[in-house]
């Protein structure tokens, strides 16, 4: 493209250069040049690669385009004079081109409009429109009428947007021929969204105590630890439900639950049964709490708050069904060091102070009124007090318990936090399989077993875990030969453990609800307070069969080692722990598809269709004897609410 002649002299005038356009794809397009000058003059096009263009030697280029490119032109004559026009680009747009006229003279055609955006505070800001144009048209940008002197292209763009970059923009797009507009587009700047709240792990400690040795039993405890559980494992959470705890085991089970927390984690503790107010403090009552009992007999509540804080929890939550009546206010009460300011945690009441916390018993279900307005909101994806609020309306809604029972909500939270948040382990892998390891601990469960007999009878033995101290084994005849009749099968356990729900006053109801009836076993055996077992448990499975041929009966026994299960691996007991007598001499229970014998008086209250609630009452204070005895729940009474017909 340079000249032979090392003076080049400038004869050649253009008096029109081409222009740029903006075209569709495949649009043909023709670049013109016009030029003044001696003699004849010639010309020849060149792309950007400063490739000659094929066929491009005269004044008017006409092409097919096909993508973006850049030309100029050379205009020479015969004295080996030249000159150059200005560049051009021919810009093609890959879009949309139905609307276009078919007589389109080159005016703006306006192909792409902006679109309105919503942006974070700090992040960047883009708008785009597009357009036909020959030439190619100019833009300027509007925001709230006003033109945006420096945006001038087919791209808006801005870094760091604030709030004042917020408005309704609109731009102006013309050429020589017209000028168009597009549509206004309204942009709102708002503050960044907070990155979802997750926990690096959700564990819970669940604690039902309803079989007392001094003190009225209750009923709802099983019920309730057994249904929140299951919907806690729906939201994530590890759980580890114990029923009928000493204060020693209530005191290692928490220890054991502590252990489980760590920085991010959210923690739960549940507890539901006997319980009292001292001095601001909260304590529960341990099964083998004396009559009277003091603070050093029972759990304080705060004292566990304070160790679930001590762990940096993510969340720390307690939930207490029990009732919150104040005991001889007189007294030194727990030395607890005051909660650090980290937040986030949470208290809720079953009641208020001073206040009874009521049961109520349906047919053979009985149930906590709190926890059981608990349970229907739990699972909502909600910030926790926001859910406790909910339960707090509907307590205060309920007619069996108007102006006797309101719940209390304490808390220090500072972020929206849900029981339903996501688990994000990521960064504590370490400490989540410590975990892991740990809590798999308390409820793994023996194999299932395939036993058979000299007889050929084949029988198995499976189990579930009704809760973490609570394991329940099955045996079915899976196969019977020929040769055996009327063949039955009865379970035992050594060490004899008692069955908790077969005492009186348990119903068939209950027990229905807490087992599985797919299963349909032959013969079924709970095994209880696996907290205070210090040696293996072995099952001994009795077959009785009659003989075909000699039609005598027959007995046939097999045993099966099952460790210690669940809970009895954690060792929730310690060296100076002696076993209550009632369970020390108790004989385990077989039960046939679970049934149990009830008492009349049981019988009377679990008529269907009758709604009751059982009323905490103060225990009434004798002179001298009962001087320090608290003012503690008498289940006894039962106030009989029947609706009107």
């Amino acid at each position: 493209m340079t000249g032979s002649c090392p003076i080049m002299i400038t004869e050649i005038v253009i008096v029109r250069h081409p222009v740029s356009v903006c075209v569709p794809v495949n649009h043909k397009v023709t670049l013109r040049v016009r030029a003044e000058g001696k003699g004849i003059l010639s010309y020849q096009w060149f792309s950007e690669d400063e490739k000659e263009v094929p066929g491009g030697t005269q004044s008017d280029l006409t092409i097919r385009a096909s993508k973006t490119q850049r030309y100029v032109c050379r205009v020479n004559d015969h004295f080996h004079n030249y000159v150059f026009s200005e560049w051009v680009k021919v810009k093609v747009l890959d879009i949309d081109k139905s609307g276009l006229p078919v007589d389109w003279q080159g005016e703006p055609h306006i192909a792409i409009n902006p679109k309105p955006e919503t942006v974070q505070l700090g992040t960047k800001l883009s708008l785009r429109c597009a357009a036909f144009g020959i030439p190619t048209p100019h833009y300027q940008w509007y925001r709230n009428g006003q033109p945006l002197l420096d945006k001038t292209s087919d791209i808006l763009q801005i870094d760091g947007a604030t709030a004042e970059h917020g408005g309704s923009y609109l731009c102006s797009i013309s050429n020589v021929l017209e000028e168009r507009w597009t549509e206004p587009v309204d942009i709102n700047v708002v503050q960044p969204e907070q990155p979802p709240l997750t926990a690096t792990d959700k564990v819970a400690l669940l604690i039902g105590n309803l079989n007392y040795n001094s003190h009225p039993g209750l009923m709802a405890p099983v019920m309730d630890v057994h249904e929140l559980g299951n919907l806690l494992q729906q939201l994530g959470f590890r759980v580890v439900s114990l029923l009928d705890l000493t204060r020693q085991e209530m005191m290692a089970a928490i220890d054991k639950f502590i252990q489980l927390l760590d920085r991010g984690v959210y923690g739960l503790f549940y507890y539901a049964g006997h319980g009292y107010e001292h001095a601001g403090r909260n304590y529960l009552v341990a099964v083998d709490a004396p009559q009277p009992y003091q603070t050093k007999n029972c759990v304080c509540v705060q004292r566990v708050m304070s160790q679930m804080q001590e762990r940096q929890t993510a969340m720390s939550v307690i939930l207490l069904d029990t009732c919150r009546k104040w005991y001889n206010q007189g007294c030194i009460p727990s030395v607890i060091k005051a909660l650090r300011p980290n937040g986030n945690t949470v208290y809720g009441y079953a009641t208020c102070e001073d206040a009874e916390a009521y049961e109520v018993q349906d047919g053979g279900k009985s149930t906590g009124i709190f926890t059981k307005y608990l349970n229907k909101h739990i699972l909502q994806e909600a910030k926790v007090t926001h859910v406790l609020e909910r339960v707090s309306e509907d307590v205060g809604k309920d007619p069996l318990v108007t102006g006797k029972q309101a719940v209390e909500i304490k808390h220090t939270m500072k972020e929206p936090r849900s029981l339903k948040d996501k688990v994000q382990t990521a960064g504590h892998t370490r400490e989540l399989h410590l975990r892991d390891v740990c809590w798999r601990q308390a409820n793994e469960l023996p194999r299932k077993k395939q036993l058979t007999f000299p007889c050929g009878v084949k029988v198995e033995v499976s189990f579930s875990a009704l809760f973490s101290n609570v394991l329940v084994a099955f045996a079915t005849l899976k196969a019977t030969p020929d040769q055996t009749q009327d063949c039955t099968v009865t379970l035992s356990s050594n060490p004899p453990m008692e069955d908790i729900f077969s005492r009186p006053g348990r119903s068939e109801d209950m027990d229905s609800l807490l087992l599985n009836e797919t299963l349909n076993p032959d013969c079924t055996l709970r095994l209880c307070s696996l907290q205070k077992l210090k040696e293996s448990v072995v099952l001994k499975v009795d077959l009785h069969y009659t003989h075909k041929d000699s039609n005598v009966r027959h007995t046939e026994s097999r045993q099966v080692d099952i460790g210690k299960p669940l809970v009895a691996s954690c060792k929730l007991y310690r060296e100076n722990h002696t076993r209550d007598k009632k369970t020390n001499g108790a004989t385990a229970q077989t039960t046939g598809n679970i049934s149990h014998s009830k008492s009349q008086q049981h019988q009377n209250l679990a008529a269907p269709h009758r709604h009751f609630t059982r009323k905490a009452e103060c225990a009434a204070k004798t002179p001298t004897a009962w001087s320090n005895e608290p003012e503690e729940n008498d289940e006894n009474e039962l106030l009989d609410f029947r609706p009107s017909e």
